[in-house]
């Protein structure tokens, strides 16, 4: 049995968010101000997880992709991973910043991860630093090129480009991708926060596609994966992907739904509307509560949405 929300989008993908802690602190993502995180005894239990999830699945739940925070901090991870594989649930990926990772990848991959997205926005070690509030690049670069050696592929690289802080690394990490099998990933910087602040540091996904063009000349279209529209600089063996959460809204294709490490079932990333997912409820209360979810899934954000939040609270 699928679901399908209100305007007919079928909903099989979750975006669940085991922890709030990170151990950086990257500009975007955690602003001053923000709260670090919450207690670990807030986060969702690994039964209740487990429990939804099993419950999600027989509506059509297939894919899912565990976020943070960062993951690998959560001490019960490979646990989670191993129950929801074993559900059944064969589409299992992880988003991380790879200072953990490169020690971890085989018990990951043993546990059921399919694929790993790693948030690497510089290739200059300081700058990497000063983006990160104190990361190891050498560590998240080694963590890529192990995972890529142990089949966790397509390995996938996050940068989000920031105008006057990292705008000069857009052809690095192009060039990346015509040496190496990775997907190079621009994603255009979201309001978290102070909107003001993102505003100006914002870069357009058409404006980063046209920089690498002018040195590299007419990207090749290839598919469409989700919200990465993919593209590859001809002969190269990777490729590179650009989503566009602001200039080019994905709304009308979505298909997904989220729970933050508080338990908050989101329908958007951009709505302060959430539905909490309890211990206590019954499995019949958690079915009605994520149909109710999928029931009030809206068309898409409001025009000049703001997170709140830090993204590390709502799950990157």
């Amino acid at each position: 049995m699928e679901l399908r929300d209100t305007y007919n989008r079928k909903i099989d993908y979750l975006r669940l968010s085991v922890t709030d802690r990170c151990n950086l602190r990257c500009v975007y993502c955690m602003p001053k101000g923000m709260p670090v995180c919450s207690s670990p005894s807030r986060c969702l239990s690994k039964e209740t997880i487990l429990r939804f999830v099993s419950i999600a699945r027989k509506h059509g739940l297939r894919k899912i992709r565990f976020t943070g925070g960062e993951p690998l901090l959560r001490k019960d991870l490979i646990e989670i991973v191993r129950g929801i594989s074993e559900l059944g649930i064969e589409d299992l990926s992880l988003t991380t910043n790879g200072q953990m990772l490169a020690g971890r990848v085989e018990e990951l991959k043993a546990a059921g991860i399919k694929r790993v997205n790693i948030s690497i926005d510089a290739l200059n070690a300081r700058k990497y630093h000063f983006i990160t509030g104190g990361g190891c690049l050498d560590k998240a670069l080694e963590s890529m090129r192990v995972a890529q050696r142990h089949g966790l592929s397509p390995v996938k690289i996050n940068m989000v480009p920031i105008r006057s802080i990292n705008e000069d690394e857009i052809l690095s990490f192009a060039e990346l991708s015509y040496h190496n099998p990775y997907q190079v990933r621009f994603i255009e910087l979201m309001p978290v926060g102070d909107l003001s602040w993102s505003e100006k540091r914002r870069m357009l996904s058409q404006e980063v596609m046209g920089l690498i063009e002018k040195s590299y000349g007419r990207l090749v279209p290839l598919d469409v994966e989700g919200v990465s529209r993919n593209f590859r600089i001809q002969g190269a063996s990777g490729t590179l992907g650009f989503i566009s959460p602001m200039s080019d809204h994905f709304c009308g294709s979505c298909n997904r739904l989220r729970i933050t490490s508080r338990g908050m079932l989101k329908t958007c990333l951009f709505s302060d509307k959430e539905l909490k997912i309890k211990q206590r409820l019954s499995d019949k209360e958690m079915e009605e509560l994520l149909l109710r979810a999928i029931r009030e899934k809206p068309a898409g954000r409001e025009e000049r949405a703001c997170l709140a939040k830090a993204m590390s609270q709502v799950g990157g």
